[in-house]
């Protein structure tokens, strides 16, 4: 499943987050990647002990943990922090998976959900697109400034070359309650409905059962 939410951040805070990374210290994105990943990545990343990072990551990853599409679809149990990656000129990176688990001794993750969100205009630079091999087909994202996609972390993806000016993004991942990707699709599915039904026969028996269905299916599936 693969979701886009527009408009996560509005144009002040893209503004701010630009600007606090304006000069910003950015080192080899290769430092963060796995063995895998490091033969094929190519960009920068800012220095994740800088003290910028702390502040852009409540100002996101606060919004977007919040966010009811996220909630309802990602099902977050955990969230990561936040890698601020830049892509200049002939930078790229090439087909991969993400590492299934993540982060420091004693606060590790497991990667089920991932997330990018887009802090430049897509007319500001050409390539850099965010191709994800899904069971429908490749499909490619390259969204407008504050919007966000995300997506189940065992897919294929990869970032085409960047060909002119520069791709600033969010990176970031989600252990969800539910780690299996088809359980989280159905459950988004029943949400939808759920919520549907509520808005137009909020007093009817089918609204009811989809709920108490909605309920007990997380009860089911969910790992805490």
């Amino acid at each position: 499943m693969l979701l886009t939410i527009p408009a996560l951040l509005d144009a002040a805070r893209v503004q701010q987050a630009r600007a606090m990374l304006e000069d910003a210290p950015f080192v080899d994105g290769r430092l963060s990647a796995g063995s895998d990943a490091r033969r094929v990545k190519n960009n920068e990343e800012v220095r994740p002990d800088d003290g910028r990072v702390a502040e852009l990551n409540r100002m996101i990853l606060g919004r977007l943990y919040a966010h009811p599409v996220f909630q309802a679809a990602a099902l977050p149990r955990k969230l990561s922090g936040a890698f601020f990656a830049r892509y200049r000129p002939g930078m790229q990176y090439g087909t991969h998976v993400d590492d299934p688990v993540m982060g420091p001794e004693g606060g590790r993750y497991r990667t089920d959900v991932s997330v990018t969100v887009f802090l430049n205009e897509p007319d500001t630079y050409d390539g850099g697109e965010l191709t994800i091999e899904t069971e429908f087909g490749e499909q490619q994202v390259k969204l407008a400034a504050g919007d966000a996609v995300f997506y189940p972390s065992s897919s294929l993806h990869r970032v085409a070359e960047v060909v002119r000016g520069e791709r600033l993004v969010v990176v970031a991942w989600a252990e969800s309650m539910v780690r299996d990707p088809a359980r989280r699709r159905l459950l988004y599915d029943l949400y939808q409905v759920t919520e549907a039904l509520r808005i137009a026969t909020p007093q009817a028996e089918a609204t009811r059962r989809a709920s108490h269905v909605h309920a007990n299916l997380m009860r089911m599936w969910a790992e805490l």
